[in-house]
């Protein structure tokens, strides 16, 4: 494995980590704490994660289901920023809220809860966070996605609320790329595939998970900030895998 230098970008880096306390969220910090051209780590989230160390981040709370949560964790950051990564998502949650292996598993309610984390969530951050992207030097907007938000690519079925609710974000992705090439010409807006990492989301189905393809956080983590650092103007708005393959929409 190469050092991680994120050396396309320009020295003095302020990052912002939405969904800090999460599994992929609180290893990029960990991560990006190692890189010796990160000036600034802004770790936002609901509650505090217990971080490896913390030299160069900071934390603010935020709320990713709030607007005004997040209005308010975008104006804690003077700095313009370089790089910004949302690590949020959910696919199941307590007893009720699973996978739907069938139409007739369909829940209007689980519907709009997995839209709200997994789709608007990383809208509204836009909305706000997009506007602190630096000018004239390279910055990244990134959000976690997967190919299974990928229409193209879908050969199984079934998962309709979180299959639904990536796809609706890669459009969303596709989107804020067109308009901020007009306003910010140095942006480049990516969605990212993690694989399937060790973690709360992909607990109940790592039995079927091909040996070899389970992932740390950290290395997971790891392998994205090295495709990041490898982005250009030309790669916005497209959707990139942990191993850097470019994945169809």
């Amino acid at each position: 494995m190469t050092e991680l230098k994120l050396d396309s970008f320009a020295e003095g880096l302020h990052v912002a980590v939405i969904g800090a306390s999460g599994a992929i969220g609180k290893a990029m910090v960990h991560w990006l704490e190692q890189v010796p051209t990160v000036t600034r780590i802004y770790a936002l989230s609901r509650s505090e994660p217990e971080f490896d160390q913390v030299n160069k981040t900071v934390f603010h709370p935020m709320d990713l289901l709030d607007e005004n949560s997040i209005a308010k964790g975008a104006e804690q950051i003077s700095e313009p920023l370089d790089l910004v990564l949302v690590t949020t998502g959910i696919l199941h949650e307590g007893e009720g809220l699973k996978p739907e292996k069938s139409i007739k598993d369909f829940q209007p309610d689980h519907f709009a809860r997995i839209f709200a984390v997994n789709t608007t969530g990383p809208a509204m951050v836009a909305k706000y966070f997009l506007p602190k992207l630096a000018r004239n030097r390279k910055n990244v907007f990134a959000v976690l996605s997967g190919r299974v938000g990928s229409i193209s690519d879908n050969q199984l079925g079934g998962w309709y609320a979180y299959r639904a609710s990536k796809a609706a974000l890669n459009m969303i992705i596709k989107s804020l790329a067109i308009e901020i090439a007009r306003k910010n010409k140095s942006s480049i807006i990516a969605a990212l595939h993690p694989g399937t990492v060790d973690s709360h989301l992909s607990m109940p189905f790592q039995s079927g998970v091909p040996e070899g393809k389970l992932f740390s956080a950290d290395y997971s983590a790891e392998r994205l900030l090295h495709v990041i650092d490898q982005l250009t103007p030309g790669d916005s708005g497209h959707m990139f895998a942990w191993d850097g393959e470019k994945l169809p929409f």
